[in-house]
């Protein structure tokens, strides 16, 4: 019970990052793909680790978020941080109630509109957010992220039980500028953008306040736990997809109502009828933790930056920025509610290409000065840490050098 009781902001991790990554383009990288992709799915995580457990090493160890720590690197980057933030910040938020909306509405009913769907769900997380706080988004996100790990095992565990084919493991590299461009945005969210590392530093300080022995071992041990339920749900998203969806004949739609309909249609067809409720249960509890998260994150994060950029307490604080991200994200759905494909490559291309900076100022804050030096990274993550800046900087040369 006391380990249940640590775990807080690895798992508002994992609800943050197991959402479009994992249900819109897991699902579609097995259906387009197969298993081709296993490679890419692996390898992304693997690389991206070392810089999303430094938001909460960093946290624990010095009681003060990745913000603090970047401001001490320099206001540059925290300014760096700022407008990379803002200008991404509602596209994403966008991209993760289209795709919630879309499910409740296959779900519970399109009796309402996608666009009621969507103020309905973004009022609902502020409701939460508002009066809850912290603490009920503690508890909330492990009931959600139980139930999304457990309806996703047993959906899987049917479509291996009912799949007659057998599973090919070949892996494959895309070759033309449309299947490059997929692959940088599925890598770019899996298992998230990596500046959910500065949102996991915040929660981490959060659950410090709410949990006096919540020290840098708990958070560790809770960010790991985070980051493997990621990669297990994602290797779930991308086998159901391949099983389920591979070689069908069937594309995806860009709607994001049609897209919602296809994905439980297509699971319940192959899995059976009965299987509808924990597809849709699954489906819905990934996006669903996503856009709560998210809601939650940014403002967070926004209003800590402008505290620190103009060094005194802003009246532009959690509750403003909170507003004005569900006004933001209403008022781009209402004009591009259409384009939920585009919504999505768009943010998560952006985020595959800003990747090196948040690898790069988390590996120099982590080991510079500002951190204690018992927790600092150790040789062997040192060495996955340059790794990692090199993949993530190669690839998205790459991706640049083919557009």
């Amino acid at each position: 019970m006391n380990k249940l009781k640590e775990l807080g902001p690895g798992l508002l991790f994992a609800g943050a990052a197991i959402g479009v990554s994992h249900l819109v383009q897991s699902t579609r990288a097995g259906a387009d793909f197969g298993l081709g992709l296993l490679w890419a799915l692996l390898l992304v995580n693997l690389f991206k680790y070392p810089f999303f457990q430094f938001g909460p090493r960093y946290a624990a160890a010095t009681g003060e978020s990745l913000l603090d720590g970047y401001n001490k690197l320099g206001k540059g980057i925290l300014a760096a941080y700022y407008v990379l933030s803002i200008t991404t910040m509602f596209t994403i938020q966008t991209a993760v109630t289209i795709v919630t909306a879309g499910l409740a509405s296959s779900l519970f009913g399109d009796f309402i509109s996608i666009k009621t769907w969507t103020v309905i769900i973004l009022f609902i997380c502020l409701g939460l957010l508002i009066f809850g706080k912290y603490k009920l988004l503690d508890k909330l996100i492990k009931i959600i992220i139980i139930t999304l790990t457990i309806s996703t095992i047993v959906a899987v565990t049917i479509a291996l039980f009912n799949n007659s084919n057998p599973l090919s493991f070949n892996q494959m590299l895309p070759n033309n500028n449309l299947e490059i461009a997929f692959l940088i945005a599925f890598m770019g969210w899996m298992p998230g953008p990596l500046d959910i590392s500065v949102w996991h530093s915040l929660w981490t300080i959060e659950k410090n306040k709410n949990l006096k022995k919540y020290n840098t071992k708990s958070a560790l041990f809770d960010f790991n736990v985070g980051y493997l339920s990621t990669i297990i749900l994602g290797i779930g998203f991308l086998l159901l997809g391949a099983l389920v969806m591979f070689n069908s004949g069937e594309t995806f739609s860009k709607s994001a109502s049609v897209f919602s309909s296809q994905l439980i249609n297509m699971y319940t067809i192959s899995l059976g009828k009965w299987s509808y409720i924990i597809i849709g249960i699954a489906a819905f509890t990934t996006m669903f933790s996503t856009t709560l998260t998210t809601l939650d994150a940014s403002p967070r994060a926004m209003a800590k930056t402008t505290q620190l950029l103009f060094k005194r307490p802003s009246r532009f604080g959690y509750l403003f920025w909170i507003t004005l991200l569900t006004i933001g994200t209403i008022s781009i759905f209402l004009f591009l509610a259409s384009e939920m494909g585009l919504l999505i490559k768009i943010a998560t291309i952006l985020s595959f290409i800003t990747a090196p900076f948040y690898a790069i100022i988390n590996y120099k804050l982590i080991s510079s000065k500002h951190t204690p030096k018992a927790w600092r990274p150790s040789k062997q993550l040192h060495i996955l840490s340059w790794l990692g800046i090199v993949f993530l900087t190669g690839f998205s040369i790459w991706y640049l050098t083919t557009l």
